[in-house]
């Protein structure tokens, strides 16, 4: 709240010294070449700023012409600021959080604009923004944190983009362009860059005119770093502490840290949250007439990151809700007990005491039909134990597209874009911090999508126009086994989902009084669809079986569901040039999200479809460009009705035994602290009477998601600035706050976080530069310091102690330019002073297990990047 009342307190202020990012000029040809496109721009460190082409509106326009909320930013301003995947524009973007996700959802990205997203990677759900790349459509946010140093410029799109993008743009869409081949000139540029953790980039690109009408171009990117999250050898680190009696009969974990007659300096067996990484991508540009152009595009990925840094920072067996689970952890880790010495238990002695170290080896050490008498896990089943997933998350990814454009006439053009991908992916989670596992989950993602647009876009009279039709075609399957020896149970599923999607569309801007006055108004219809195939099979094979023995009915859970919907949406607008300088403009607008079904159903009675939503947003915001363009201010002001409302959150409920009864356990089911709902409390003989299963008195409780309508209104305030108050000096930045208000968060208790969780009120950035010319060195030296601010953020519903305070980071850098030789060096340092912040929590007592776990954001890196054009 002090920072909150601070930053209100003084936004003039920091409007004044604040920042939106720098240009972007598109490489795309304009849809319509008569649509507002500069016909100059100013060089970066000049007395004005550059004008800024964006295609946010499917048609080429200036960014101070354009009535959105936009961020608009460089590959090489991205790169000035050490931002390098989608998840860093989350650091300068007003009222975004964009973040890589939590280990257990994969290599993915949650995206959130004015607080509304998806930080599920889960083929139940669908995204809450858009992802763009040169007009094809990327629906799932698996992959999704590309590599924006390959781009020409990214566009952040916020609010509801539903008539223009549709498809799950509820809060905005993320539009990419990527640099295409020149018919003019050959050029190429090669980078190397070094830093922390061994870090090894390098990439490389040319452009060749082939001949007049026909170019070629390519680029290729390697990158490896070592993760920053050490993974520890249990046992020798507690010789190595000094409390080896801790370590039971636990063996150690390799031979080169096999302690025998010393304690080894380092126990550490690997480590988490590296990467190596390997793309190409390469294009063909032809422009035989003046009216035609045809851009063709291929790339492959091959992707073999570690899995994301995970730490468990406590375990409190208070916490696990089933007396099964407290029973299987005790026979579990008591295995390894050492008679006369202190009980091998999971407690307190897997809390390395670092965030950047971990036991978690994302393996079952004990071998398959291991048996321990009385576990409802290990029951010598040859089917269970042994499970060995790695600590990478393999991912293949290759795709091609063709964009093409006709001028029908002067003032009317044709575009076509198509395009398709493939993706296969794996990865798994540890999430109990211990060298054995209470909990493993292994997942096997393949997908196809393909994606087809066709727009007409023009001007007749004083009418601007855009229209097209759209469609998208998918196919993705999961296959999972998530292992709980906690739980005692062990599940297959078997997801296919393949949605199907339509959409026509249309957006005219009238000008009936001149340039001055625009009035927007649009409209689309969408047809969308899912086929759903979901199997979820609980292990039921008894020792001694060779063969697998499937759960019966109550214990698997298989369904089929078409979740679809059709529905117009639309936009209305209105805006206004005082001069060229000063813009104001209002419109609403609404979007939609799919929707969906329950993917992580325990039981058949957790399984089933879950709402889409929708929402109407009204923005207000003016543009202008002051003090003879040395000062850039974009405000805007919005209200979004979020009517119908999607909200998740965790219970309990009895675990039902094949009969369809319950299982005797020592828990009660009452009433959840929201209508429909249920949770589970300690059974009391004495207040609840005898055991009654069907009535859920004595019983084991599961976890388990419910999903409720809680439609509620976010309205906040977003500015942008740049500012050039002189010669080579810039000063950009931002500022963005968001307050989120409903019924299901106002009802809650006192000691609730009635707030949006995953989500910062108050996001801020600041950055500063200065060019400056050394004649002796035969160029530039610019000195660069950018400042990043996330407000608070919540975790958990019902634990206010785990929010996770507001922070600052800071990077900086320090660049050299060789003006006759067309060389860059630079040095920097992203998070400057290692501020200490979890990116993702995850608070899994919510859910009934003994741990609380985060995911650090890596300490400060240094790097060294030298760059020549040629």
């Amino acid at each position: 709240m002090m920072m909150a009342r601070g930053l209100a307190s003084v936004s003039w202020v920091a409007l004044a010294v604040a920042a939106v990012p720098a240009t972007a000029q598109t490489s795309e040809e304009p849809a319509v070449r008569q649509a507002g496109r500069p016909e100059t721009a100013r060089e970066p460190g000049g007395e004005a700023m550059q004008d800024i082409v964006v295609t946010a509106t499917r048609q080429a326009t200036n960014l101070q012409d354009t009535p959105i909320a936009i961020t608009a930013v460089t590959s090489e301003t991205l790169q000035t600021r050490a931002l390098t995947t989608t998840a860093d524009l989350g650091f300068i973007v007003p009222n975004a959080a964009f973040r890589k996700e939590q280990g257990a959802y994969g290599p993915g990205v949650s995206a959130f604009l004015r607080g509304i997203g998806q930080g599920d990677t889960a083929l139940s759900g669908e995204p809450g923004v858009a992802f763009y790349i040169d007009d094809i459509y990327y629906p799932l946010v698996f992959g999704s944190a590309f590599d924006l140093l390959d781009l020409d410029h990214v566009e952040v799109l916020r609010g509801p983009q539903g008539t223009l993008f549709g498809r799950n743009a509820l809060a905005g869409a993320i539009s990419m362009v990527s640099k295409k081949p020149s018919l003019t000139e050959a050029s190429a540029s090669a980078e190397a860059t070094i830093g922390r953790y061994n870090r090894r980039d390098f990439r490389t690109s040319f452009s060749v005119p082939l001949t007049e009408t026909l170019a070629f171009g390519a680029s290729f990117l390697s990158k490896r770093r070592d993760g920053y999250q050490r993974v520890l050898d249990f046992r020798c680190e507690m010789i190595r502490r000094g409390t080896p009696e801790l370590a039971g009969s636990f063996p150690f974990a390799s031979a080169r840290t096999t302690v025998t007659t010393r304690p080894v300096d380092d126990c550490a067996i690997g480590t988490l949250g590296g990467e190596d990484t390997k793309a190409m991508r390469g294009q063909i540009y032809w422009k035989p007439a003046s009216n035609f152009s045809l851009l063709l595009t291929g790339d492959y990925t091959d992707q073999n990151d570690e899995v994301a840094a995970d730490s468990v920072y406590n375990i409190d067996l208070t916490k696990v809700s089933s007396t099964v689970g407290l029973n299987n952890l005790r026979l579990q880790y008591g295995l390894f007990s050492v008679p006369g010495q202190p009980a091998f238990a999971y407690d307190q002695r897997f809390l390395t005491g670092n965030p950047f170290t971990t036991y978690a080896t994302y393996r079952d050490p004990l071998p398959a039909g291991t048996l321990i008498p009385g576990h409802s896990y290990y029951n010598g089943s040859i089917f269970r134990g042994g499970l060995d997933y790695g600590r990478r998350a393999p991912l293949k990814t290759w795709g091609f597209s063709a964009k093409t454009i006709y001028g029908i006439s002067d003032d009317i053009d044709l575009t076509l874009v198509g395009g398709y991908r493939k993706l296969d992916l794996r990865f798994s989670f540890d999430n109990d911090g211990s060298p054995l596992s209470e909990t493993l989950i292994f997942h096997s993602i393949v997908e196809d999508h393909f994606t087809g647009e066709a727009r007409i876009s023009g001007k007749v009279g004083w009418a601007d126009f855009v229209g097209g039709i759209f469609y998208y075609k998918g196919k993705a399957r999961n296959l999972a086994q998530p292992m709980s020896a906690q739980n005692g149970t062990q599940r297959y599923q078997n997801t296919t989902y393949k949605p199907d999607s339509k959409a026509a569309y249309a957006n005219v801007n009238l000008h009936p009084f001149g340039e001055r006055l625009t009035i927007t108004g649009g409209l689309r219809y969408s047809d969308d669809e899912k086929a759903v195939d979901f199997n979820n099979i609980l292990d039921a094979t008894p020792a001694g079986s060779t063969v697998f023995v499937p759960g019966g009915p109550s214990q698997s859970t298989i369904f089929q569901t078409v979740p679809k919907q059709k529905r117009f949406d639309w936009k209305a607008g209105l805006d206004y040039k005082f001069s060229d300088q000063v813009m104001v403009y209002a419109s609403a607008a609404t979007g939609y999200r799919l929707p969906g079904f329950n993917v992580r159903p325990s039981q058949p009675s957790q399984a089933g479809p879950t709402p889409g939503e929708n929402l109407i947003s009204y923005e207000i915001g003016t543009k202008t460009d002051l003090l003879d363009r040395r000062l850039r201010l974009n405000l805007t002001g919005f209200y979004i009705d979020y009517r119908s409302r999607v909200l998740s959150f965790s219970g309990q409920e009895a675990l039902l035994t094949a009969a369809g009864g319950n299982t005797a356990g020592n828990f009660t089911v009452i009433p959840g602290t929201r209508a429909g709902t249920t949770t589970c409390r300690a059974y009391n003989a004495g207040t609840d009477g005898a055991r009654n299963p069907a009535g859920g008195v004595g019983v084991t409780c599961i976890a388990r998601s419910y999903f409720l309508n809680g439609p509620g209104i976010a309205k906040g305030l977003e500015a942008e600035v740049e500012a050039r108050p002189f010669d080579r000096f810039s000063l950009n930045g931002s500022l963005g706050y968001t307050k989120f208000t409903s019924d299901d968060l106002r009802d809650l208790p006192e000691t609730s976080n009635r707030r949006l969780l995953a989500i910062p009120q108050w996001t801020a950035s600041a950055g500063a530069q200065y060019e400056m010319p050394v004649a002796f060195l035969g160029g530039t030296i610019t000195p660069r310091l950018d400042w990043f601010y996330q407000g608070s953020i919540a975790y958990s519903t019902n634990r206010k102690d785990q929010n996770q305070p507001g922070f600052s980071t800071f990077n900086g850098r320090v660049g050299y330019h060789n003006e006759e030789h067309d060389f860059d060096v630079a040095i920097g340092a992203t998070n400057l002073f290692s501020k200490f912040y979890y990116r993702n929590k995850f608070i899994y007592h919510d859910l009934g297990y003994a741990t609380l776990n985060g995911q650090p954001a890596p300490p400060r890196e240094w790097y060294l990047t030298v760059r020549k054009r040629f």
